[in-house]
């Protein structure tokens, strides 16, 4: 991936970069006061010969005369100025770098809008994954944020430094959701985890037998069809300073769902190595989490396990019982997110956190019902909610509140346990089944489940600065949120 730094006016008129413009359909250009009149008129005349509309995606390009040298400037549409956000300059971003990527070798930008969205998008859009094969080599090296004075070098900065512990995070939720399951076993979660231990943070692994003594009889029971032994992870971060709020990151690491000795058709499983996409994003926040430096203490619980249809695999009709006692009756083995969360929830609850989300690829339902650019949120705490929602909307990542009926509770009472793992009515509000069964588990903590089913993976370009597989969703909502507490 390609870094973005600042570059000031002066480095930039002492070398031959090439040059980049954001324009309003109705407005002309966006934030680029650093560009002389002179060339903002010639530009603007060109722009116009060639037909550029400044439309959403639309690139044009003008060789001109700017700071004294004959250069390449490069024009990005943004559409019409009235709604334009953040996102907006994040995917005319993308689409600038998906134009230069192969033909320049270094970009610098001039805009002082929204510069941390202009730095997200062009290293976000440079992201590949090569860890099996390699890609056709990229001619861009570098790309900047122009500062046209010695005020906006600062804001442009700090723009560019919080855009990279972001992308940083991002990068690395989409490595491990492409990843291929064979190659990120439970323990090998771990060892990752094991790897961010200093600057605050510091790492426990749960395994198999410390499981058994605990009781986590529900994650226990989802691994048995598995070779490979499951593990609980607990990190924990602390600022320097006494915190005042603790809280708790929960993942759903299910590092390949085959749906158990309810085996999912073929075609279902084919991208089932992104059923940790929940574990992917906590693990992302852990690692840039010392650079983040919230003001409180951070858990990060990640339950991870193989669901297999092995020998000794759970069966429809067992019950588990979870850390915290309660007792599931088993249904369906596919629905096994919520039986490995059961308890790490409960070790979430045990921490006496002010605040627990946990994230995780719950149910298809929530896909059908949102789609794959919107995350299902429910929770118990109004308050916690509108936080992490608020998160969301800065970060421009869209959640839609779903309620947790209480009168669905009645279609998860076990028959021969306290609960069921899935609900006896079916078809009907699968998503929702899914929350009210993971709110059994949070001791009445403020909780928030964020089910992101949809979102985490795409068989297509999810957008300008998303490629196919991992999106790295919602890692950018998730360090909005920390970074406000």
């Amino acid at each position: 991936m390609i870094a973005v730094t600042p570059l000031s006016l002066k480095s930039l008129e002492a070398d031959k970069t090439d040059l980049a413009v954001f324009v309003y359909e109705d407005a002309g250009l966006a934030g680029a006061k650093a560009l002389p009149n002179a060339a903002r008129t010639v530009l603007t005349a060109k722009l116009k010969e060639e037909g550029f509309k400044s439309g959403p995606k639309e690139v044009c390009h003008a060789d001109l005369e700017v700071f004294g040298r004959i250069r390449r400037v490069f024009a990005v549409g943004l559409g019409k100025k009235r709604g334009a956000r953040p996102e907006t300059f994040r995917r005319a971003a993308g689409t600038l770098l998906g134009a230069v990527r192969a033909k320049r070798v270094k970009i610098a930008v001039l805009c002082s809008e929204n510069p941390q969205a202009v730095a997200e998008g062009l290293a976000l859009a440079s992201y590949k994954y090569e860890e099996y094969k390699k890609g056709d080599e990229d001619s861009l090296k570098s790309a900047h944020l122009v500062a046209p004075d010695a005020a906006s070098r600062g804001p442009i900065e700090k723009a560019c430094a919080k855009a990279a512990l972001g992308v940083a995070a991002v990068a690395l939720a989409r490595d491990l959701v492409n990843r291929g399951p064979s190659d990120k076993t439970p323990q090998s979660l771990a060892d990752l985890a094991e790897t961010f231990k200093g600057s605050g943070v510091g790492v426990t692994v749960i395994d198999k037998a410390k499981a058994e003594e605990l009781g986590m009889g529900s994650l226990l029971g989802v691994a048995r069809g598995s070779a490979h032994p499951p593990v609980m992870i607990h990190m924990v971060y602390k600022p320097k300073a006494a915190a005042k709020k603790r809280v708790c990151l929960v993942g759903k690491g299910i590092v390949f769902d085959s749906g158990g000795l309810s085996l999912k058709p073929a075609a279902s499983m084919e991208d089932m190595k992104c059923d940790m996409a929940g574990a992917a994003c906590v693990l992302a926040v852990f690692k840039v989490i010392a650079r983040l430096q919230p003001h409180a203490e951070v858990h990060g619980i990640i339950a991870a396990a193989y669901n297999m249809p092995g020998p000794d695999a759970y069966k429809p009709g067992d019950v588990l019982r979870a850390m915290n006692g309660k007792t599931i009756e088993v249904w369906n083995t596919d629905a096994e997110g919520r039986l490995a969360l059961a308890d790490a929830l409960c070790l979430a609850a045990k921490q006496d956190p002010q605040a627990i989300v946990d994230l995780a690829t719950l149910t298809g339902a929530v896909v059908v019902a949102l789609g794959s650019k919107v995350a299902g949120i429910m929770g118990n705490d109004r308050k916690l909610l509108s936080a992490v929602k608020a998160a969301g909307d800065r970060a421009d990542e869209n959640f839609c509140e779903l309620p947790l009926v209480e009168d669905y509770k009645e279609t998860i009472k076990g028959n021969i346990a306290e609960l069921l793992n899935i609900s006896k009515v079916k078809g009907e509000a699968g998503s929702i089944i899914g929350g009210l069964f993971l709110r059994e588990f949070v001791d009445a903590k403020p909780w928030v489940h964020l089910d992101i089913a949809g979102t985490v993976f795409s068989g297509s370009d999810w957008n300008s600065y998303s490629p196919k597989g991992g999106t790295g969703s919602p890692v950018r909502t998730l360090l909005e949120w920390l970074g406000a507490l």
